[in-house]
């Protein structure tokens, strides 16, 4: 087995340092691909096909250099809760060959933490994350200015304790979201927060009120195919 971890402006350095103190510790050999998602063709579009067309372009890469090595199979990790929101991008995955072998065995995520944490993995309690792209509105235009933009900001609230939130991008609202039970805790921090994303370029830095939750800027994309 090997590890191929991409780097790419998606994905905060603090990714990239974990994935690569993780396989040192299990001594997994690991590779990496560049990958410069911003000059994928359309991708910084932000269509909603976009992450089908990050994913065949990412996981061609990823296949380059398992062949490289002699891995027959590559596999990646969704599950079947990814089955439950509008996911172009297991689509490209499906078609290109790559196995999803967490999914296949029917596992769901709170199943998978629970066996993680039997096994003693570091990752079992870890907060979900998708890449920096889902954090815009679909049609806005990504730029790598913006995805740092969004970095720093949840940099920000991971500083302040936030287990679990994401910075939602719209134009130049800031739109955060994090769990109900910490409410309390970003109001407490309000001003700070508040200082710091205007500090960092946004007009206005807003709540969520429904907290938390994977995928939501793909509701609208789910109603309105429900609606046809």
């Amino acid at each position: 087995v090997i590890a191929v971890t991409a780097r790419s402006c998606l994905f905060p350095q603090r990714e990239l340092e974990e994935s690569i103190e993780f396989c040192k510790k299990k001594g997994i050999k690991q590779f990496f691909v560049d990958i410069d998602a911003l000059k994928i063709p359309n991708f910084d579009k932000n269509s909603e096909n976009r992450c089908y067309i990050c994913k065949q372009f990412l996981f061609q890469k990823i296949i380059a250099v398992a062949e490289q090595n002699g891995i027959k199979t590559v596999c990646e990790g969704s599950n079947i809760d990814d089955t439950k929101d509008y996911r172009p991008g297991l689509v490209a995955i499906e078609e290109i060959g790559v196995k999803s072998p967490l999914m296949q065995a029917g596992l769901y995520k709170s199943e998978i933490r629970q066996l993680s944490k039997k096994m003693n993995l570091p990752t079992w309690q870890k907060p979900s994350f998708a890449c920096l792209a889902s954090r815009f509105a679909y049609g806005e235009t990504i730029t790598e200015e913006k995805l740092k933009k969004v970095e720093k900001a949840e940099q920000l609230l991971i500083n302040l304790g936030f287990s679990q939130m994401r910075v939602r991008m719209h134009g130049t609202i800031a739109r955060i979201e994090v769990l109900p039970k910490e409410f309390s805790t970003l109001l407490k921090n309000r001003e700070k927060i508040t200082t710091e994303l205007l500090r960092l370029g946004f007009s206005y830095a807003t709540m969520d009120l429904q907290g938390y939750r994977t995928g939501s800027m793909n509701e609208l994309v789910l109603k309105g195919r429900k609606q046809t």
